[in-house]
Order: C-alpha cells, then sequence, then structure tokens
C-alpha cells in the first residue's frame, strides 16, 4: 500500500497528482529547484525536497537526486507525471532499485516504445497500421513532403516538414541538433508527411492481470509548433468502423509491450480516414482530464491502484457521458512567432461554474520563468454535447481574468469559436491556414479597444481626484470645462489612444467623444454608448492597466511609458526578443562575415521552445556578443549586421 508519494515533476502535473493524493489519504512530497522555491506545487505538497539549481538537467532531470530525495522524505512510491524523466527507463530502474513503487508502466515496455524507430517495428509485427520510413539519404522529390522526427523524447522537439529537397540536408543536421540538446540523443528518421491530417489518440489503461481498457478518442489536431493547443473527447467525425479500428490498435499495442498503467496510443488519420500509428507515450498525458470528464474516472487514482498490484474496477471501462473540450493557456504571443513570455502572474481567474474544471500550477502573485514550458493553466469544459462543451470553454476563457505577461487566451476563444472548428473540420494545418486572421482585428474589435481605453483613462482621472468612493450619475455628460487628456498604449500591439476629457465641479470626468458616464471609480466604469451599457473592471500595477469587460480584455500601459530597448541600440542591432540561452550560433558566424537577409544567424532557446534569431537585411556582422551557453536576458543585444546598402556610420574624405 502506497502511503507517501513523490512527484518527480512541477507545475500543473505535481498539483493535479496531489489533489488525487489528498482524497485516498495518501501524504505527498515535491521536489522543486531553486527557480521554483515559491511554486504552488511545493506549497500544496506536505514535504517538499530542493534540487539545486534552476535548469532542467540540473534538477528534474536528474534521477539520482529524485531518487535521493524521495528516499530522504520517506516516500515508498514515484508518480514520473510528464515530461522530464517519464518516459525514461533508466530512471524508472533506478526507482525500483531503491526499493520504491513506480506508478509506471514495466520498464521493459518504456524501453520499447522509448524509441519511435524500434516501436515502429513493433507495431508493424502487432499488425497494425503504420507509415513506411522514408531513408532520408534516398529521399527524392516523389517522397515530399517529409517529416524529421526526434527518435526520442516528443513535444515537437526535433521535428521539421521538409518541402524541397534542397534543404533537407540542413534540416536534418537542425533537427538531430535539437533533439540532442532536448533528449540527449540525436537520433532522427523521415517519414511521409501527411498533409491535412488529423491527430487523434486512444487512451489506454491496463492491469497486471490481463485487463486492457481503451477509454475512447480524443483529437489533439490544433497544434502550435508540433504542440498541442486544443484537445476534445471523443474525437468528432468519426464513423464506427474508424473508431473500432483505432480501439483495436490501441489494445494491440498495449499488449504487444505487456503494458501496465495509463498510456496514449496516438495515431495520424489522413483526410481519407486512413489511421497509421505514431508513437506509443507511455506516462500520463496533458490532455488525460478531457477522458476523465467524459468516462467519469480519475485516470491518476487507476494508476495509484494498479501500480499497488490491485485490478482495474472492470473486465471492460464505464460507457462514456457528453463531450469534453481542453484548451491550454500558455504565456505566449502568437502574434509574434509564439514567443513565450516571462514576468509576474498578477491574476489567474478563470470562473468555477458547473462543467469548467481548472488544471494549474499557479495563482496570482506566482512568477512565470524562463526555465520551463510556459504553460499557464488547462481550463476543461464538459457539456451534454460538442457545442455546448465549446461554447461553455469559450465564455469561461472569456471571463477569466489574466493580468502579467501576455497569453494565448484571446485565439483560444477565437480558435474555439472558428467555423472550421465548430464543424469539427480539423487538422494539423489549422494554425497554418488561420493563424494570421485569428491574431487580427475583427470587426468592431477597435471601438471596443477605445473604450476599453476611454474607461482606463477615466478611471485613472477619478483615482487621481476623488480618492477611491464610487461616483455614480444618471446621465453625465461633457460640461465646459478646459479638456484634459490620457494617452496609453495597448499591449502587445502597441496601438495608442489618446483620451480627451472634461472633468466639471462634481470632479467625475465625461469623454469629450459623448458617451454617459454612468459609474467612475479607479477600480469600475460604467459607460452607456449607443443605448448599450458596458461594464469594465480595471486592475492597476504600476504603468499597466488590465481591463476586463464581459466581451474580453485589454492591457495598457499609461504614457509616459518606458523607452523600449529598440530606441536605444544602433540600426541593424539584433536584440534577445526574450530571456533564455544561446544554444548555437550559425556556421561561421563571426565579425566581419558577409550574411544574407532572414539567414539564421543565432538559436536561442527559451522555456523548451527554440527560436531563430534572423538577419534583418543583406551586409556585413560588425558585432557578435552571442555564444553557445550565455545566458541573456531581454533586449540583451546579441549581434550588429550593417547593411550593405548604407554607407557606414562613421566616414571620412580625405584629400591628397
Amino acid at each position: 500500500m502506497i502511503t507517501a508519494l513523490l512527484v518527480a515533476n512541477r507545475g500543473e502535473i505535481a498539483c493535479r497528482i496531489f489533489r488525487t493524493c489528498r482524497e485516498l489519504g495518501i501524504s505527498t512530497v515535491a521536489v522543486y529547484s531553486d527557480a521554483d522555491a515559491g511554486a504552488l506545487h511545493v506549497r500544496e505538497a506536505d514535504t517538499a525536497v530542493r534540487l539545486p539549481g534552476a535548469a532542467p538537467a540540473d534538477t528534474y532531470l536528474r534521477g539520482d537526486l529524485v531518487v535521493a530525495a524521495a528516499l530522504a522524505a520517506g516516500a515508498d512510491a514515484v508518480h514520473p507525471g510528464y515530461g522530464f524523466l517519464s518516459e525514461n527507463a533508466g530512471f524508472a530502474q533506478a526507482v525500483l532499485d531503491a526499493g520504491l513503487v513506480w506508478v509506471g508502466p514495466p520498464v521493459k515496455a518504456i524501453e520499447l516504445m522509448a524509441s519511435k524507430t524500434r516501436a515502429k517495428e513493433l507495431m508493424a509485427a502487432a499488425d497494425v497500421p503504420l507509415l513506411a520510413p522514408v531513408d532520408p539519404g534516398s529521399a527524392t522529390t516523389a517522397d515530399l513532403p517529409l517529416l524529421l522526427k526526434a527518435a526520442a523524447g516528443g513535444g515537437g522537439r526535433g521535428m521539421r516538414i521538409v518541402r524541397e529537397l534542397s534543404s533537407l540536408p540542413a534540416e536534418l543536421t537542425a533537427a538531430s541538433a535539437e533533439a540532442a540538446s532536448a533528449f540527449g540523443d540525436g537520433e532522427v528518421f523521415a517519414e511521409p508527411y501527411v498533409e491535412r491530417g488529423r491527430h487523434v489518440e486512444v487512451q489506454v489503461m491496463a492491469d497486471g492481470q490481463g485487463t486492457v481498457w481503451a477509454l475512447g478518442t480524443r483529437d489533439c489536431s490544433l497544434q502550435r509548433r508540433h504542440q498541442k493547443v486544443i484537445e476534445e473527447a471523443p474525437a468528432p467525425g468519426l464513423d464506427d468502423g474508424l473508431r473500432r479500428t483505432l480501439h483495436d490498435a490501441a489494445v494491440a499495442a498495449a499488449q504487444a509491450v505487456g503494458y501496465r498503467g495509463a498510456g496514449t496510443v496516438e495515431f495520424l488519420v489522413s483526410a481519407e480516414g486512413r489511421p497509421y500509428f505514431l508513437e506509443m507515450n507511455t506516462r500520463l498525458q496533458v490532455e488525460h482530464p478531457v477522458t476523465e470528464a467524459v468516462f467519469g474516472l480519475d485516470l491518476v487514482a487507476l494508476q495509484l491502484r494498479v501500480a499497488e498490484g490491485g485490478a482495474l474496477p472492470a473486465a471492460t471501462p464505464p460507457g462514456p457521458t457528453g463531450h469534453a473540450v481542453e484548451a491550454r493557456l500558455y504565456a505566449e504571443d502568437p502574434a509574434r512567432d509564439w514567443q513565450p513570455q516571462t514576468g509576474a502572474l498578477l491574476t489567474l481567474d478563470v470562473p468555477d461554474e458547473p462543467g469548467i474544471r481548472l488544471d494549474t500550477g499557479y495563482t496570482g502573485g506566482d512568477t512565470v520563468g524562463v526555465h520551463y514550458d510556459p504553460m499557464l493553466a488547462k481550463v476543461i469544459a464538459h457539456a451534454p454535447t460538442r457545442t455546448e462543451a465549446v461554447r461553455l470553454l469559450a465564455r469561461a476563457l472569456e471571463r477569466a481574468r489574466v493580468h502579467g505577461p501576455v497569453t494565448n487566451r484571446r485565439l483560444l476563444v477565437r480558435s474555439l469559436r472558428h467555423p472550421d472548428f465548430v464543424a469539427g473540420r480539423l487538422d494539423t494545418g489549422f494554425y497554418d491556414r488561420h493563424l494570421a486572421a485569428l491574431t487580427t482585428s475583427a470587426p468592431g474589435d477597435e471601438e471596443a479597444r477605445r473604450l476599453a481605453a476611454t474607461a482606463a483613462a477615466l478611471a485613472s482621472a477619478v483615482g487621481a481626484g476623488s480618492g477611491p468612493g464610487p461616483a455614480r450619475l444618471g446621465a453625465w455628460r461633457n460640461l465646459a470645462s478646459q479638456p484634459q487628456s490620457r494617452s496609453f498604449r495597448r499591449e502587445p500591439d502597441g496601438t495608442t489612444y489618446e483620451i480627451a476629457y472634461r472633468t466639471g465641479r462634481s470632479g467625475i470626468p465625461a469623454p469629450v467623444t459623448g458617451e454617459r458616464v454612468l459609474a467612475a471609480r479607479p477600480g469600475a466604469v460604467t459607460l452607456e454608448t449607443g443605448g448599450v451599457t458596458r461594464h469594465f473592471t480595471l486592475t492597476t500595477q504600476g504603468d499597466r492597466v488590465y481591463v476586463d469587460t464581459a466581451a474580453g480584455a485589454h492591457t495598457f500601459t499609461a504614457l509616459p511609458r518606458f523607452t523600449d530597448p529598440a530606441d536605444r541600440t544602433e540600426p541593424g542591432s539584433l536584440l534577445a526578443p526574450m530571456p533564455g540561452t544561446v544554444v548555437r550560433l550559425a556556421d561561421g558566424l563571426v565579425p566581419g562575415a558577409a550574411v544574407e537577409a532572414g539567414q539564421p544567424l543565432i538559436w536561442l532557446e527559451a522555456m523548451k521552445m527554440e527560436h531563430r534569431i534572423l538577419a534583418p537585411a543583406s551586409g556585413t556582422l560588425t558585432a557578435l556578443h552571442a555564444a553557445p551557453g550565455l545566458q541573456v536576458e531581454v533586449g540583451a543585444l546579441l549581434a550588429v549586421v550593417q547593411d550593405a546598402t548604407e554607407a557606414p556610420a562613421h566616414q571620412e574624405e580625405t584629400t591628397p
């Protein structure tokens, strides 16, 4: 019997496992890096053990330190969560060798599925449908497009789509380097890239008595950088025959490796409805809550039960009920190449309503750092039908209060309401086709933003002139006083709004644009325009103003603002777009080297993502401050490129 469980992970997955442990009467042990000393999972655990350092390689990926922590804290079992060491057979064996219970599949099953190339060979022998591999060394144009994938690991690391044969060698090198950095294994393989394919997976749960459950399907097609963004269960639009094929193949895959515990068998389903085995994840998945909602199960509780030697409750799983959709809320800017964001998370408040579940590793007041994945939370909605679940989730996200770093919240809402998603027309190219439209202004956006800026100006004026008390007016209009103005910059797009208002003898400001001010105080403003009353809730932190409305949220910076780093640097300067670590430089990159416009010069890794810094123009590299391993802050000067079309900044003429 498990009495004390160490979770070899962090963030929301550690918090989620602890929740089940509390319900089962199991005491909990957290491990934490120095960067996570104040993290939510540490605060929620009964006991916590420090792993000195900040980088994952020094902390959460040190299996020896994790096992030592479990023994020191008196834990008798270890749950790996997902990511980090969750699919590391050596770590699983070390846990068992230490006399601890491993809450995961058998070591042999992990080993067999650890390499995607070996796993495909095994699945072929079990008659599981899969794509035939392509030898990159002999690939021809007829094989294009190709998908390069890391043999070890997942999460989109080491993946590249190749559409031009001439780019294959460079992409192989890049994919191998990224795979080696992320997983310690640079092996890469190639397979046909299926255009407009769907990512469909089957959750399996197996015990040690030979019972294997196939717990329905999940669609995880909406992805960015090969990482999932929105997932749902069951996968919409599959006929009964295809569902049976997927279930049977998933069970066959689990039985082929003697599987035990929770696992996921992932498939690519072509536009013609043909399924192909991708991989088996020998762990719990990020998106497991949608399956839990539909089947009324606690998968972590079942994992613990199986790890203790128990059998699944029945020979067959319970029947599904309703539909569930999950959205991953990331601290990132989708409009700027999905750049991860960092800083203080001032507020994280998702409506607590029937059908809504929140899994998170953060609360308001926490800090989003540079070392780990930028996911803030998962928001899950469960309802009787898909239409209801999608609508419920979109509305919950729209009404959430998230103050701090830029997030993908607006993108999630617009994705859930996009006609293709609503109709169930899903494939992995969704964001390739729709991202530009989803991140640009929609009709009515500009007026909504102007009104939000107006509310910010009025709240600011009231706060400066009349204290915190509320002021309510029946029909306040402009007075004949001299107008004043306040300026705000909307984040992150940089649009500037100058709001003019007049303040009468009552001290209540009124906008010159004619909106009726029904109520105004520093934290709330109510405006009437065109016969419609709108409420604005405002939160001020320094020069930032967060404006929340029933139809969405806005962030403004009160001007004058701090000068951007770009305003203080010479033309051609390459600045770090986010804090991170320089992982590599372009071959031959030294001062004096010639570069071409758009050429990747520097690779920067931040929050588990790799970003390329491109040459802004063709010219000469005149300065290089970056080096592999260097940690940089946002705005740090990495290099300078002098545009070939411009004359040198200092040019002297001499006469004979």
